[in-house]
């Protein structure tokens, strides 16, 4: 896969991560770590995530060390994530039928 495509589903599934749970960077690292994922690529996305106005960011209290930034969706976050997942929905499904033989011949 490369790279731009595999970034625009990493997008897709941190958006998804955060909207089903306020999450820290760590917490969505653990998440997605199957997709062979590192940091230097998480930061990046977030940052721009929150500068676009899809994500709130807020501080909590972490026991040990240094307090953690929680990120959850805002509303046009949560607007981004369905066209984002609309878009995927109809990639994959168009990809699956190609890859099992179903193709036109128009």
């Amino acid at each position: 896969m490369n790279s731009q495509m595999k970034k625009g589903v990493i997008e897709l599934c941190i958006m998804k991560i955060i909207d089903l749970k306020k999450s820290s960077t760590y917490e969505i690292l653990n998440q997605i770590h199957n997709l062979k994922v590192n940091e230097n690529t998480i930061y990046p996305i977030l940052r721009r995530l929150n500068k676009e106005g899809y994500l709130d960011q807020e501080k909590g209290n972490n026991a040990v060390g240094a307090p953690r930034k929680y990120y959850k969706l805002t509303e046009v976050g949560e607007k981004k994530l369905e066209e984002l997942s609309r878009s995927w929905e109809e990639f994959y499904h168009s990809v699956e039928r190609i890859l099992k033989g179903e193709i036109n011949d128009e």
